[in-house]
């Protein structure tokens, strides 16, 4: 599992991170959202119960694609914003015994910069919001990384350097 704020690199980190895996999938959570065609509730500062709902159905389809891609042989990456107290509700979704998580945490600066630089759709939460809820209230599991400085690829590296510290 790979999380993080918006604008962490969480798209290209899995990428990468799947290419260098011999039997891999990347499991994008958003792709679940995105499948919702009518009456899609998006998640804002003050979610309805139908964003909750959906968010749920998000985090559970993820983890029963990740679970049945690993009955399979696969090394699933599953890539989603999952943060506060929903990270760790979500690593016990996931029945697979071998479980690894990965949160990149770069400075709210870097997160500014690199949110500056995308061409996405309105954001409803700010770098500086969802950086608040990842540090107070997310459980501190799996491999905290800060990759502020470092490109994917050196992400890339250190996630394969450190996984012993992501297993949860």
């Amino acid at each position: 599992m790979i999380t993080g704020a918006m604008a962490t690199g969480k798209s290209t980190v899995a990428d990468l991170l799947a290419i260098r895996l011999p039997k891999s999938v990347h499991i994008h959570g958003d792709m679940f959202r995105r499948m919702v065609v009518s009456g899609r509730a998006d998640m804002t500062p003050n979610p309805s119960a139908d964003a909750i709902a959906q968010l749920n159905l998000r985090y559970d389809l993820a983890a029963m694609a990740a679970d049945r891609c690993a009955e399979d042989g696969f090394d699933a990456i599953v890539q989603d914003v999952i943060l506060g107290r929903d990270l760790a509700d979500f690593v016990k979704r996931i029945a697979s015994p071998e479980r690894y998580l990965v949160v990149l945490s770069p400075r709210v600066s870097a997160l500014e910069w690199r949110e500056e630089q995308r061409l996405r759709a309105v954001i409803h939460l700010s770098a500086g919001a969802l950086d608040e809820v990842l540090r107070r209230e997310t459980a501190q599991i799996g491999y905290w990384l800060d990759c502020s400085t470092q490109t994917t690829e050196e992400t890339v590296e250190d996630i394969l350097t450190n996984l012993h510290r992501a297993a949860v």
